[in-house]
């Protein structure tokens, strides 16, 4: 079992791509992945090939709800109602309730995936140029996307490193060559590369993904999507200038809009987001992460906003009383009898975001509670919602975030006063550290149940702290950093495991 485990670690086995095949939940048309012999040299093992890469981003692990759900519970922006007893460790910040290995070993198992698509395009028949552009810009787009969520996970960031007595910190293991055969992985024994390193390579993969591709939907890398990633990758760096001029570029796209007062809710209920500059897209239903541990689910316990006495999800993570005063949230009833649940709303104030928050059902054992729905059935079926990886309206906030750091108050002062108003609350004549305080607020507010709160806490070096549960997390804890999975640790001597662990 031990050599199988050192398999995994090595991202090499023929095998993921048989596991590839088996999880129907993660096909996209056309349903088939790379074969066992990894084959990539016609156009249609290419495309099943990268469309198996893609999927992968819908795992519970990845997108389907860990990267949203489980980071804002680790962080505070919610608390957990116990209907299932999903999240409460996380919630809690228990030391090894962290993200769990399935990130780490899906996220791999597409990096390998992607780095074959790649090193097999110069033997491909028959493909044309365009291709073979498109070919190598999205499986780079892919590669730099899997790379930045294990780095921001597993590695501290850039503009906060924790230093003292830590003899084990890095980035990540960096793998740009595929591998098919159990003896390569086997003897592929990759240390943790530096933080730098990592993001280095992050910011060749999507530069290259901008010089290579165009767009043919937000569900697909683009070159303008490349660039509204690489606004947030540097801003997690720290490269102020890099993110004031991608988020730039972003916003001069025509990919995806920024929306503003009712149309910014419209948006949410819509199946594709039009703010939407890439998302992970649930397209059949049969592709739905189910009622356990869909973002739905997680979220809320409606089935719809049509009829809240209807079951649906858990309801496992609700906004606290931090998110509930942004946005005036207090339980209404608006109607007789009490008993039904669609007599009950919420208060409001001027915040357009408010209408992202409603009651539930009693259907669960925690009772009728207010709860967030960004994600409701709007691909048509339940537990099943596309998901906005990148929203256009974040480039804004990146723009104004950048420019504070560079000096550029006036600039930054004028972005964050105009995107207020698109949410429809006052503008704010602030200066200096207030100034940056009320920009991070503002992404509190627009990426709450987004699973970017905790990551800005991360980056500037941060507290998490919580009252409901009374939980404190200080930035020197070993806690901020989740384990690498064991089993890899174990089956690679050069693989360093992060400190507490």
């Amino acid at each position: 079992m031990k050599f199988i485990n050192k398999a995994v670690l090595s991202i090499a086995l023929a095998g993921s791509f048989l596991l590839g095949a088996c999880e129907s939940a993660l096909q996209v048309d056309p349903r088939q992945s790379i074969d066992a012999n990894g084959a990539l040299n016609t156009p249609d093992a290419v495309d099943a090939a990268l469309n198996s890469v893609y999927a992968r981003l819908r795992a519970t692990s990845n997108y389907g709800r860990n990267l949203f759900a489980m980071a804002d519970a680790l962080a505070d922006v919610g608390q957990t109602t116990s209907n299932s007893g999903r999240l409460i460790g996380e919630n809690n910040n228990q030391p090894n309730v962290h993200f769990p290995a399935a990130t780490w070993q899906n996220s791999y198992f597409a990096i390998n995936e992607a780095n074959l698509i790649i090193d097999a395009l110069g033997d491909v028949q028959g493909a044309s140029e365009a291709q073979l552009a498109r070919w190598e810009g999205e499986a780079k787009f892919l590669r730099a996307l899997y790379y930045f969520d294990l780095v921001k996970v597993y590695s501290y960031i850039p503009t906060a490193v924790y230093q003292p007595g830590v003899i084990d910190e890095g980035g990540i293991p960096l793998e740009t060559e595929g591998i098919i055969t159990s003896e390569a992985a086997f003897s592929r024994q990759t240390a943790r590369s530096s933080v730098n390193a990592v993001y280095d390579q992050i910011y060749t993969d999507l530069e290259d993904a901008k010089r290579l591709l165009t767009s043919r939907g937000v569900q697909y890398g683009s070159s303008a999507a490349a660039s509204a990633l690489l606004s947030r990758v540097a801003l997690y760096r720290g490269d102020w200038a890099k993110a004031v001029s991608e988020s730039t570029l972003a916003l001069d796209s025509s990919v995806g809009v920024v929306l503003s007062g009712e149309a910014y809710v419209s948006g949410w209920r819509a199946p594709v987001n039009p703010e939407s500059m890439f998302e992970v897209r649930f397209a059949l239903a049969e592709e739905s992460i189910g009622v356990n541990e869909s973002l739905q689910s997680t979220y809320t316990a409606l089935l719809n906003l049509d009829n809240k006495n209807q079951q649906g999800g858990w309801g496992d993570f609700i906004p606290n009383a931090t998110v509930r005063d942004f946005f005036g949230l207090s339980q209404l009833q608006i109607g007789s009898p009490a008993s039904d649940n669609n007599n009950w709303d919420v208060t409001r104030n001027n915040d357009i975001r408010a209408g992202l928050y409603t009651t539930g059902n009693t259907v669960r054992g925690a009772g009728r509670q207010i709860e967030c729905t960004k994600f409701m059935s709007k691909s048509g079926f339940a537990y099943g919602d596309n998901v906005p990886v990148v929203r256009k309206s974040e480039m804004h906030l990146n723009r104004a975030e950048a420019n504070y750091h560079l000096g550029n108050e006036g600039a930054a002062l004028a972005e964050l006063n105009a995107f207020k108003g698109l949410r429809g609350i006052e503008e704010v004549d602030l200066a200096g550290e207030a100034l940056l305080e009320e920009i991070l607020l503002e992404r509190f507010k627009e990426f709450a149940f987004e699973g970017q709160r905790f990551f800005d806490l991360k980056r500037y070096g941060r507290s998490i702290v919580k009252t409901t549960p009374n939980v404190r997390v200080d930035f020197d804890d070993f806690r901020i950093l989740p384990p690498i999975p064991q089993r890899e640790v174990d089956g690679n001597p050069n693989l360093n495991q992060n400190r507490g662990y």
